[in-house]
């Protein structure tokens, strides 16, 4: 097997070095004397140049290998796959990187027919039916780049801080939270249901000793949201941790994991964020603002806003407003909303014990947007279950669940977050169907 070099590490090797360089067709200049073919790969782009040799020609008597190259570069398509060997010329007037390739051969892996189904302008509908083509894009491959030094950051916080990873179950016997965004799955001779979230599952392990964990998974809503931050199946981050005081202690945390997984991608992919995409990446500094839900809805009004929701939760505007209005104040792009009524949240959040009408909880907003929901979680038995018998719950299919309860839990808490949805505002993207690799909606199952 030839050894492959990437284009990005071209450059570190001298003038005359003998290359062989794999990607794909970008471009093909076909001109009388002289063939330029614009070669891409993961890395970056590169410029191919071959002498000319056409039928008639003098030299293609003499030299029928020159001719046959020549040909097998003219049938080149946007999008063929191919390998090249050459000869590496530093040349500063090449405006790709001050590099071209002279070819000494060409190994075509798969040609590409001849037109593509997509262009640069195609609606992202369109764009996302061929995804395969659609993310050779460099902007689309760097969303995935910074997703994964993103994800890394985050593991790597964790496991300096002793979390344990867990992998739940995505098949379950009942709802976690709303049976009215579950996926009902034929199981043998009974139904199953896909999981909303990892809740139940991550505070078991609380029951069971692990003190702090953490996961990164798939999670499913029948959600017929057709919105740019909605999917049905999306990447979920969890966290969960035993022997906290307060919801305070988990968004402490919070904000110190994506303060290291934001200061990660700012080391790591900053400029070419701000070359590609133009946008300036800051990692976040100090702590996060906290605007409870009661003060967050008084600011909107006084912004001149109405919240719509009979429930007074904050809809898309409220917190794109709240949002601003907390840049405006402090600088920062993060913004705690806590307290949450009792109305709006699920039967396991904890109730403050001063006023059970507020739960210990919180939403947090990122560029405008809810990223994450959080909250300490009620680990008193008969508490617990008073709290879903006043949701109109049914004990009997809490039994399972309840069972965590029933033999020692301690006080904890923790959040589950978005993991595309976070990308997404990170870069500055108009939907979610852009930072994700395959997107799942209402009318999505395709490719």
């Amino acid at each position: 097997m030839t050894t492959r070099t990437l284009i990005r590490d071209l450059a570190h090797l001298p003038d005359g070095s003998e290359v062989s360089v794999s990607g794909w067709v970008e471009t093909v200049r076909d001109q009388k004397k002289v063939q330029f073919v614009i070669l891409r790969d993961e890395t970056g782009s590169l410029q191919l140049v071959n002498p000319a040799t056409r039928e008639g020609d003098e030299a293609a008597a003499t030299n029928p290998e020159a001719l046959e190259l020549t040909e097998s570069i003219s049938t080149l398509t946007h999008g063929s796959m191919l390998s090249v060997a050459g000869t590496l010329k530093h040349d500063e007037r090449v405006k790709l990187g001050g590099l071209e390739v002279k070819i000494g051969s060409v190994d075509l892996a798969s040609l590409s027919l001849p037109e593509l189904p997509i262009a640069e302008d195609s609606s992202v509908d369109k764009r996302m039916d061929w995804r395969f083509v659609d993310l050779r894009r460099p902007d689309a491959q760097l969303l995935f780049r910074v997703q994964t030094t993103f994800e890394h950051a985050l593991r790597g916080w964790w496991i300096e801080r002793d979390f344990i990873e867990i992998h739940t179950p995505k098949l379950m016997a009942s709802a976690s939270e709303s049976r009215a965004e579950l996926f009902e799955v034929p199981y043998f001779e009974t139904t199953a249901y896909l999981a909303q979230s990892p809740q139940f599952f991550k505070q078991m392990a609380q029951s069971a000793g692990f003190g702090r964990i953490f996961e990164i998974a798939p999670a499913f809503r029948a959600d017929p949201s057709f919105t740019a931050r909605h999917a049905t199946e999306f990447t979920s981050v969890d966290m969960e941790v035993s022997w906290i005081d307060s919801h305070e202690n988990v968004m402490v945390m919070h904000e110190e994991l994506l303060t290291a997984g934001i200061q990660s991608v700012v080391e790591r992919h900053g400029e070419a964020i701000r070359d590609r995409i133009g946008v300036e990446l800051v990692t976040p500094t100090g702590a996060f603002p906290r605007v409870a839900l009661q003060e967050a809805r008084e600011k909107v009004a006084a912004d001149g806003y109405t919240i719509p929701r009979e429930d007074g939760d904050l809809d898309p505007e409220a917190e794109r407003r709240l949002s601003a209005l907390i840049k405006a104040e402090t600088g920062s792009d993060f913004v705690f909303v806590t307290d949450y009524d009792t109305a709006i949240r699920p039967f396991y959040h904890m109730r403050h014990d001063d006023n059970p009408a507020l739960t210990k909880s919180y939403d947090l907003l990122y560029n405008g947007t809810e990223i994450a929901t959080g909250a300490q979680r009620e680990h008193r038995i008969d508490v617990l279950e008073a709290q879903a018998q006043d949701k109109g719950m049914s004990l009997e299919d809490l039994e399972h669940y309840l069972d965590f309860f029933r033999y020692g839990v301690p006080p904890h808490g923790g959040f589950g977050m978005g993991l595309a949805r976070v990308i997404m505002l990170m870069l500055e993207q108009t939907s979610i169907r852009e930072s994700t690799y395959l997107f799942r909606g209402p009318n999505r199952l395709q490719p």
